[in-house]
């Protein structure tokens, strides 16, 4: 198998991506959330392939990535929520499901055929850029196989997704360490009950400050209106166990601030949850290839950023 191009993102590496997108060819690239697996968004071949290469079932919608929220608004109907939460919080980790506009050039499939569409801004310069220079919206779900761990590192990407000549992405643009390491929040504003669909890398207490209290969706394995709300998800291939004071024998241990083993890791030793959110992933992808039996992950508090890093860890347990 040949394995997908790895090439630092930097200008001449985006031009070179942009074209291949605008070819209907597949482009992971970094962000500061996760690394995406990119195409098309307009495109119902490349969001296709995209499904086809994570192994991710068509009911499951994808996010559209664009470089400004003006971009945002002409594919779906922003009310004075959407505004307030685009001007305080774009570009950045929060996704916004919105009625789709009449106008609206994404493909049905992207969408999984709802009347809704999620969005984002990131906040990544160059992850922008190369929206921009694709001149489309961009479909981009995590880049890994569908349930695995999300990707913080280009070489998360290719160990874990198929390579170009099996439909995998032509080219991974590496920005290196993704900054926040947790997928995007995602806020439903298809209705007027505001309501949360995925905890993520914007804590749910700065949104609430900005429009008030949120309803919380629950999982949704039929028919999810945003991407990580299925039950299963995020999980690495050994069994994981959580809320765990030390690890049982052949288990590898993944700690948080005082509650570590040698021989383990450490989420954060200060305690601080939005370090162990950045960390999170990468870990869990460094323990997995460890040769122990299982992991163990201590307790997190379920305040800011650690509830999105319990939604993860919850969704992942295997025993």
């Amino acid at each position: 198998m040949t394995r997908s191009l790895i090439r630092p993102m930097d200008a001449a590496a985006i031009k070179d991506a942009a074209a291949m997108i605008r070819d209907g060819r597949l482009v992971a690239f970094a962000t500061e959330t996760v690394y995406g697996l990119g195409g098309d968004a307009t495109n119902a071949n490349a969001v296709a392939a995209i499904f086809a290469a994570k192994g991710r079932p068509s009911f499951n919608p994808l996010i559209s990535h664009v470089a400004e929220t003006a971009d945002a608004a002409k594919l779906g109907l922003m009310d004075a929520r959407a505004d307030a939460l685009a001007a305080k919080f774009w570009p950045g980790p929060l996704t916004l499901v919105l009625p789709k506009s009449a106008a609206c050039p994404v493909a049905q499939l992207t969408t999984a055929g709802l009347g809704s569409i999620a969005v984002r801004v990131p906040s990544a310069p160059m992850a922008r850029d190369f929206i921009a220079a694709a001149g489309v919206p961009i479909a981009a779900p995590s880049a890994n196989r569908s349930g695995a761990m999300s990707p913080t590192r280009a070489r998360h990407v290719q160990d874990s997704l198929p390579g170009p000549d099996e439909g995998g992405p032509q080219l991974i643009l590496d920005g290196g360490a993704c900054g926040v390491g947790l997928e995007s929040t995602v806020v439903d504003l298809t209705s007027d009950a505001t309501t949360l669909l995925r905890p993520g890398g914007l804590a749910i207490e700065d949104i609430e400050a900005v429009i008030g209290p949120l309803l919380i969706a629950g999982s949704d394995d039929t028919a999810p209106k945003s991407p990580g709300m299925l039950s299963r998800h995020y999980a690495p291939t050994l069994p994981l166990r959580i809320n765990a004071d030390a690890p049982h024998a052949g288990d590898v241990f993944l700690g948080f601030a005082d509650v570590f083993t040698p021989g383990g890791l450490n989420l954060s030793a200060a305690g601080d949850v939005n370090e162990a959110a950045a960390n999170l992933f990468d870990m869990l992808h460094a323990l997995d290839q460890s040769g122990a039996t299982g992991i163990a992950v201590a307790p997190i508090p379920d305040i800011g950023l650690g509830r999105a890093i319990n939604d993860r860890l919850r969704r992942a347990v295997t025993r």
